[in-house]
């Protein structure tokens, strides 16, 4: 632990010299969106990816916009358990230490999840020593950042309803091996492990108030009863919040009603991965539309109180597939997140901000 802090501290220090001064105009009158946030007792930041932290531009602007920011894939199995006997904290490491120079908050996703696990794992674990492996594995990574995480997503898209398994479960590797009893394990583990973190399950389909998604909450929010029943220290839900423009808004009154019933279970509610696809709309009138379903959606979910927490699922736009489901095809999103390419204003970069702004705190 002294080494590895010790390492920490000499990247921190590196991090805060290389990257420093504003990017956005002075006089744009735009307030950075973490400053907005936090003047509302919430937290708003980032999915980053630390190879893009060598970007000074990049990363000015992270250290400008950020309270809060979470890795894309530097924190799943694949990235930071590649072998039985070897982890590599290198790329995690370097977000860590960038957050921490700059005083910005860091979450930690995720322990459990049905993709991204490196082979050794689906060739090698067994129901003999699938709970030694997962425990060990959590304890490990969470024990690496003890103390530095703002909360960790302990399982990821558990529920999934086309399974027909019994409570909607998804017919994972995990739980294969464990049954359901892998959250409950999982999150005991990592509680242990960092116990001054928020511990959360998160998710996506649950946006909308269509049947299908009505069914999911369902689901999920019976999980979450049955968690805190048993006394399992989860104490958020994450909302990923991949939308789409191009259409009648599917989220509605359904949506507050279910962020509410959430926070009755004790639990606060982030939303951890949202961005807006276009790719069904005209170039030419994209970013109007795609700045409403922001500001739609914000307001509805901020004015319920129960919101923690804003995270976009990237930090500028890149042309990026925005589906959670793997295997999508067709066009690309091409303007989906609050700020255009290289951190310029747009449409929706105000939207937020004013949603911010008027935000019910927690």
């Amino acid at each position: 632990m002294p080494d590895r802090r010790a390492f920490l501290g000499q990247a921190a220090a590196s991090l805060a010299g290389l990257y420093a001064g504003p990017v956005l105009a002075a006089d744009s009158g735009f307030v950075p969106l973490g400053q907005v946030a936090r003047a509302h007792g919430l937290q708003f930041g980032f999915a980053l990816d630390p190879r893009r932290l060598s970007d000074a531009r990049y990363a000015a602007f992270v250290a400008q916009q950020a309270s809060l920011v979470v890795p894309e894939n530097a924190l799943k199995w694949a990235a930071t358990h590649p072998a039985p006997d070897h982890y590599d904290f290198g790329p995690a490491d370097t977000i860590a230490s960038f957050a921490r120079s700059h005083g910005i908050a860091m979450r930690g996703h995720t322990f459990c999840w049905h993709r991204s696990l490196p082979a050794w794992v689906t060739q090698t674990v067994t129901r003999q020593n699938a709970e030694a492996v997962l425990v060990d594995h959590i304890q490990t990574v969470a024990g690496h950042y003890r103390g530095m995480i703002h909360s960790w997503d302990v399982a990821n898209e558990v529920i999934n309803l086309a399974d027909n398994l019994p409570g909607g479960w998804r017919d994972c590797f995990w739980h294969q091996m464990l049954g359901p009893a892998y959250v409950e394990i999982a999150a005991h583990a990592a509680h242990q492990a960092d116990p001054g973190a928020l511990l959360c399950y998160n998710d996506y389909g649950l946006e909308s108030d269509s049947d299908k998604a009505q069914a999911k909450r369902k689901a999920v929010l019976a999980m979450l009863q049955g968690l805190k029943q048993r006394g399992v220290p989860i104490g958020g839900l994450g909302l990923q919040s991949h939308l789409r423009a191009g259409g009648s808004d599917s989220f509605g009154p359904g949506l507050a009603q279910f962020i509410q019933e959430v926070r009755g279970l004790g639990l606060t509610v982030l939303i951890t991965e949202l961005d807006v696809d276009d790719s069904k709309l005209d170039p030419a009138t994209s970013d109007g539309v795609v700045a409403g379903v922001y500001k739609r959606y914000l307001d509805l979910v901020l004015g319920t109180g129960a919101v923690s927490a804003v995270l976009t699922w990237g930090v500028w736009d890149t042309p990026h597939y925005t589906a959670a489901t793997p295997g999508q095809s067709g066009p690309m999103a091409q303007r989906p997140l609050a700020f255009g390419p290289d951190g310029s204003l747009k449409d929706a970069s105000w939207a937020v901000e004013h949603c911010l702004m008027r935000a019910r705190k927690v």
